[in-house]
């Protein structure tokens, strides 16, 4: 990903690019249209900028560069919150990161008894616009459940079931192990819904014993080991970028 460095210049379409106003061709025109200043003046195309001394405005409004994003992968263990904090004094996934230089904060929640990937970043545009349904970013789920479902029962769950907020969008459904009394199934949700997993095994007969989340867009939990993180690759942001309608450098 590229970052703006502490000193030095860069061409303005791309300092524009990078701060979300428009790619780098549309920039370029912004430019010829004359709807760019630097410090006060007109710019003009092919001129270059200091990130961290030049105002920059367009259509009088003034641009900045986020300061370096970052985009974690955590394997949350099952027994601590997904908040930045607890007033019931339970351990949080914060207390994984106690020597971040950078402050960051989950993507969406956990539950308290889940464990699995969960993504944390610096950047709310993106961490709103993964939480947004409207963009329908996938998660999957490897769910453990009492008894053995029978077709009627997966049937309804890809369907979508009935629960308080209303019916559940259509999800994928597989079985994937079956233990003496319950089973293993992975599902795949384009949505997420307070607790939504669990309530949709009440809803159908089979009470949820556990979950894990193997996978969040395109980024997958592999064997990350618990408790533990690592910063996305290159590809891994571009493509989480690109899920999210955003324009990524």
């Amino acid at each position: 990903m590229s970052e703006v460095q502490a000193t030095g210049l860069m061409r303005l379409q791309k300092f524009l690019a990078q701060a979300g106003v428009a790619s780098r061709r549309a920039a370029e025109q912004m430019i010829r249209q004359g709807r760019v200043e630097v410090n006060g003046r007109r710019a003009e195309l092919g001129s270059s900028v200091d990130p961290l001394k030049d105002l920059v405005r367009v259509d009088d409004k003034e641009i900045s560069v986020k300061p370096g994003r970052v985009l974690l992968a955590f394997n949350k263990p099952a027994g601590c919150v997904t908040t930045v904090s607890d007033p019931q004094g339970r351990k949080t996934v914060m207390d994984f990161f106690p020597g971040l230089p950078t402050r960051v904060f989950p993507v969406g929640r956990l539950d308290y008894d889940a464990e699995g990937l969960l993504l944390l970043t610096n950047d709310g545009e993106l961490a709103n616009r993964l939480l947004h349904p409207r963009y329908g970013i996938t998660k999957v789920y490897d769910v453990k459940i009492k008894g053995h479902p029978d077709k009627k029962a997966i049937e309804e769950l890809r369907g979508g079931v009935r629960i308080e907020e209303g019916v559940t969008a259509p999800a994928e459904v597989e079985v994937i192990g079956r233990l003496p009394g319950s089973a293993w199934l992975r599902i795949t949700l384009h949505q997420g819904w307070n607790r939504q997993i669990k309530r949709m095994g009440l809803a159908v007969g089979h009470p949820v014993l556990k979950i894990r989340r193997i996978a969040y867009g395109p980024v997958v939990l592999g064997k990350l080991p618990s408790g533990g993180h690592r910063a996305l690759g290159p590809q891994e942001i571009r493509k989480i970028y690109e899920e999210a309608n955003l324009y990524m450098e």
